[in-house]
């Protein structure tokens, strides 16, 4: 009688759209299910037939896409796009090719983004592209039962001038970086150097004013020292002038009166000594007569 059915294994990795007679009946998980072929000689009925759907995450690669730019900039990009499968009914009858649908989607996305973008926009915020391309397709991949997880820009290629002049300016802004951080570096060791010399001259000056304070200390030291020392010589010597009597010498002289007599005059001459102690101890006690050629 032959062979009455046959085995559909449908793995986990896939969902299967299990029709009979053309008509979606149910959505079968992972498993292996017996379809049958024939009933008694005849052709079973309904037929049956499973559509399988791939669940899991690929990857969609946009390739080559020549768009202009805001300022009429002709730029090729490639963008590549994650997604999955989430809801098999919708993949399989929302449009008849999801795979094909999406690529289209994505490249309407990218040309309705980079329009509205300038050459100086892209290079300054590439992410902008990916973040406008994502936004714009996930709610229509939806519709159609796909999410797409994530939308990048893969390549994105220059006309051959412009590449060389992109070259130049990217040269010129190393050497610019370079010649920032040699400047910065610069600035600081300058900047350490003026600290380091303003410190060694703070120093040197409380080294002088220190020394300059010493040597004011020293000097008031030996003035004091000679202060005290001539105030002791001057007391010694008054305590030794006042051991020594006075000296007093009287010379006389003879002069001729109107009388007719002659008389003479004594005059007195200090030696040395003190006169005030001469006048404390009397003029006779200190007066050491002396005859000028013969007695008084």
């Amino acid at each position: 009688m032959g062979r009455q059915h046959y085995d559909i294994i449908i793995k986990d990795t896939h969902r299967g759209l299990w029709y009979e007679d053309g008509v979606l009946v149910r959505i079968v998980e992972a498993g292996r299910y017996k379809v049958r072929t024939r009933h008694w000689g005849r052709p079973a009925k309904p037929q049956v037939e499973v559509v399988l759907v791939d669940m899991r995450e690929r990857d969609l690669t946009i390739k080559g896409q020549e768009i202009l730019t805001a300022d009429k900039v002709a730029l090729r990009v490639s963008i590549i796009v994650q997604f999955r499968v989430v809801d098999p009914k919708l993949a399989m009858h929302a449009v008849a090719n999801y795979e094909e649908r999406l690529y289209s989607d994505v490249q309407l996305a990218a040309r309705r983004s980079l329009a509205s973008m300038t050459l100086e926009d892209i290079l300054t915020n590439r992410n902008r592209l990916s973040e406008d391309i994502l936004s714009d397709v996930k709610s229509t991949a939806a519709t159609y039962g796909v999410t797409i997880h994530r939308a990048d820009v893969k390549d994105l290629v220059f006309p051959g001038n412009l590449q060389e002049i992109m070259n130049r300016v990217l040269a010129a802004e190393r050497m610019s970086q370079v010649q920032l951080v040699e400047a910065r570096t610069k600035s600081d060791v300058q900047k350490i150097e003026m600290q380091s010399k303003a410190e060694t001259q703070r120093l040197e000056a409380e080294a002088q004013a220190a020394a300059r304070r010493l040597a004011a200390q020293g000097e008031a030291e030996i003035q004091r020292l000679q202060t005290e020392s001539e105030i002791r010589r001057l007391q010694e010597r008054e305590r030794t002038r006042g051991r020594i009597p006075t000296i007093r010498r009287y010379c006389g002289s003879w002069n001729w009166k109107r009388s007719g007599t002659w008389r003479r005059t004594a005059t007195r001459e200090f030696i040395s000594g003190s006169i005030s102690m001469a006048r404390q101890m009397g003029r006779r006690a200190m007066g050491i007569e002396i005859g000028c050629g013969g007695g008084i």
